[in-house]
């Protein structure tokens, strides 16, 4: 098996505040990050290409013969096929995009270098061939349906689930997938609709419903009573509870109590208030637009119901109401009354009463280390130094700065 390595496109511009601390590979969507549906699907081990600043973080790795593959593509068995065919120096294309090539370590290395490579054999696709893109943030939540079923195929398929508790009052049972270790008493599982996994050592407490599709991490929590629709993912590691809907928390993100959650996607290391809410729909039901740090303006989604985009380390206090396609940056601290911003910058800290004043870095970094310690889990070097570049290439962002 070739060495496989994931490049970012130029939609981890369109991606921000997601792709900030993380290449894109590593967005979580179905029950897999994107990395982890290609290490399964090619059986191997990837690295990266991406952004200078993420690279200590996120590595590249090259051998003599090399996979690359675009991290904005999701995998099926159909392009996986035409992937583990290619040859040395053949590249998979679907019109101008390049999806996929098998490259020399020499190529590889013009790559990372900014250096024109040679001329590969291109392979086109044809314009009907079955691909998914991860081009923008609504994308995720749009797409988490067909991949929750896609990984639970994957990973369950020939394997046996533990039991289900006799406490539980289940429809479709065959839907549904218990790791070991995993705690589920006392609950409503729906899987007629879409399959519900729940990971190892995660703990479904009583009262909770689940309607399926639905994916559960490892050693996630989900709090009694919780009303779960899908599809939805709650990534390892996390607390949830309250009502949550077509919503993706990637890892170790906290939205334990009552409150609305909606179309919306939380990165690593946010938490959110008791009672908060977030619009999920405007009163007039017209189309939503969402901020881009790419274009620098509001851009429209194309859907009626779109959330909550919230980048890693972010937080709010109790009561906060997030408007109709909300984006939160990285290390956002709010709180207060009224709807708050639609767009609120990284490292802002305040409100729509208080105003705002920026989030210093020092301070922000004393908090996710208490944050994170109780995880296990340390704030490294190469953590800091992805966060410093974050916080000065969106100065731009925080106006009262200026």
């Amino acid at each position: 098996m070739p060495n496989l390595i994931l490049f970012d496109t130029e939609a981890r511009e369109h991606l921000l505040p997601l792709t900030a601390t993380r290449p894109m590979a590593e967005l979580r969507i179905g029950i897999l990050n994107i990395r982890e549906k290609w290490e399964k699907w090619l059986s191997g081990t990837a690295s990266f290409i991406t952004k200078d600043y993420l690279s200590g973080k996120y590595p590249i790795r090259i051998a003599q013969e090399n996979l690359l593959v675009s991290a904005g593509v999701l995998p099926n068995k159909e392009l996986c096929e035409r992937i583990l065919g290619l040859q040395l120096n053949e590249a998979l294309l679907k019109g101008d995009e390049l999806i996929a090539a098998c490259l020399d370590h020499e190529q590889i290395q013009r790559l990372v270098d900014d250096i024109e490579i040679e001329q590969l054999e291109g392979i086109q696709l044809d314009e009907s061939f079955p691909i998914s893109h991860v081009s923008r943030l609504w994308d995720l939540t749009k797409l988490n349906k067909q991949e929750i079923n896609s990984d639970f195929y994957l990973l369950t398929h020939g394997r046996t689930s533990q039991p289900i508790p006799a406490s539980n009052r289940v429809t479709a049972p065959a839907n549904i997938f218990i790791e070991p270790g995993a705690v589920v008493e006392h609950c409503i599982l729906n899987a007629a609709n879409g399959p519900i996994y729940i990971g190892a050592d995660a703990e479904i407490m009583e009262g909770s419903i689940l309607r399926g599709p639905v994916a559960v991490g490892e050693q996630a929590i989900i709090k009694m009573a919780a009303k779960i629709y899908g599809p939805t993912t709650i990534g390892p590691g996390c607390r949830a509870g309250g009502e949550i809907t077509r919503s993706i928390l990637m890892d170790n993100s906290n939205k334990a109590h009552d409150g609305y959650l909606g179309d919306s996607v939380l990165g690593e290391w946010c938490n959110l208030g008791a009672d908060t809410n977030n619009s999920n729909l405007k009163n007039n039901y017209s189309e939503v637009k969402l901020w881009d740090y790419k274009t620098n303006r509001f851009e429209r989604s194309g859907l009626q119901f779109c959330g909550l985009f919230m980048g890693d380390h972010s937080k709010c206090g109790i009561n906060t109401m997030f408007n109709t396609g909300t984006v939160v940056g990285v290390f956002a601290n709010v709180y207060g009354a009224g709807y708050q911003r639609n767009f609120i910058p990284d490292f802002s800290w305040g409100g729509p009463d208080s105003g705002y004043r920026t989030y210093k870095i020092e301070e922000a970094f004393t908090t996710a280390e208490a944050v994170i310690s109780r995880r296990g889990q340390t704030l490294t070097d190469e953590d800091k130094n992805i966060l410093y570049t974050i916080f000065d290439d969106t100065k731009t962002f925080r106006s009262w700065d200026k």
